[in-house]
């Protein structure tokens, strides 16, 4: 008996049509997921981050105290040493503050927040560098000049510099009820204005070459409408440089809000992120409780190191002169 799927309406046999595989399995297929799990640095970072970030978005439920509650801190908990010294008290398993507050729990919290602005920062720069990059690279002319002008002139200041003055206006600017509630934002706003020059450039570059090629002068000549041309043909060209920026630029983001929150223009002492917790403990570190200063420092290298080992390992994999 034959298949019906097989039958034609004319009763000869067709043959099946293939399924179209799933992007799962495009996925497992690629080169880029074979040089992943070839790499062991890379799999490495990746599950150290993976497990940074797991951590620190169940802070709520894993950590033994919640350190923005200002009402559960005991002062007479203070300036506990960790676990393994003779003075060490449990649950403190990496001790206290001069406060009382637990600091892996302020760790754990601490670095969902640097976390987050980290990604958002780098989530708004790189938005705002696609669009003004396309914009540059396919319209040129008095668009292009305006645009890239701009960026020399945010390129030709300090990073750091650009980000104090921001957060300083925006904080003089504030009611002082503000300030603490706006301050994740403001920090976000002010390191995603000077970062989305390097991808504006990057994109403009990549633009203005595929900008000149026969399928953009076809979609041109039976007039497909600009914007649909920038997004659906000349941006997926442009990808593969951008991923790989925006991968080390998050680390770089981390680094820049915490050394904002070190500063003191960050984020506030009853909100810390780990550049506020190391601002804290720097005070103390002098004068025996090295703890303080020495854990949320021993987290900020690991977050920052693995991205930017996922970075290094994204670039090689996606540069096709090292395939």
């Amino acid at each position: 008996m034959k298949n019906t799927s097989d039958i034609t309406k004319g009763g000869t046999a067709s043959p099946l049509i293939p399924q179209k595989p799933s992007r799962l399995t495009k996925l497992r297929e690629s080169d880029l997921w074979f040089s992943f799990w070839s790499h062991p640095s890379a799999i490495f970072a990746a599950a150290l981050l993976a497990f940074v970030t797991i951590t620190a978005f169940l802070a709520p439920f894993i950590s033994p105290q919640n350190p923005y509650d200002l009402g559960a801190l005991e002062l007479w908990n203070s300036e506990i040493p960790p676990i393994w010294d003779a003075q060490g008290q449990w649950p403190y398993l990496l001790g206290t503050d001069t406060q009382g507050r637990d600091i892996l729990s302020a760790i754990l919290y601490g670095s969902r927040i640097s976390l987050i602005i980290g990604f958002a920062s780098v989530i708004l720069a790189l938005s705002v560098g696609l669009a003004l990059g396309l914009i540059a690279g396919y319209f040129g002319g008095w668009a292009d000049n305006i645009i890239m002008r701009i960026g020399d002139v945010l390129l030709s200041m300090p990073f750091i510099l650009i980000a104090i003055l921001i957060t300083a206006v925006a904080s003089a600017s504030l009611p002082t009820g503000l300030k603490d509630v706006l301050a994740a934002p403001i920090l976000i706003f002010a390191i995603a204005v000077p970062s989305w020059v390097q991808y504006a450039r990057t994109v403009r570059a990549s633009a203005m070459v595929e900008a000149k090629k026969e399928y953009v002068q076809a979609a041109k000549l039976i007039r497909v409408k600009s914007w649909r041309i920038m997004l659906n043909h000349i941006l997926p060209n442009c990808m593969t440089p951008i991923m790989v920026a925006a991968t080390l630029n998050f680390g770089l983001a981390i680094l820049s809000e915490a050394t904002l929150s070190f500063l003191g223009v960050g984020m506030p002492p009853d909100q810390p992120s780990l550049g506020t917790l190391i601002r804290i403990g720097n005070q103390y570190l002098f004068s025996g409780l090295w703890w303080i200063v020495v854990f949320p420092s021993i987290q900020l290298c690991l977050i920052v190191l693995s991205v930017n080992m996922i970075g290094d390992w994204l670039r090689d994999a996606l540069n096709p002169k090292l395939r």
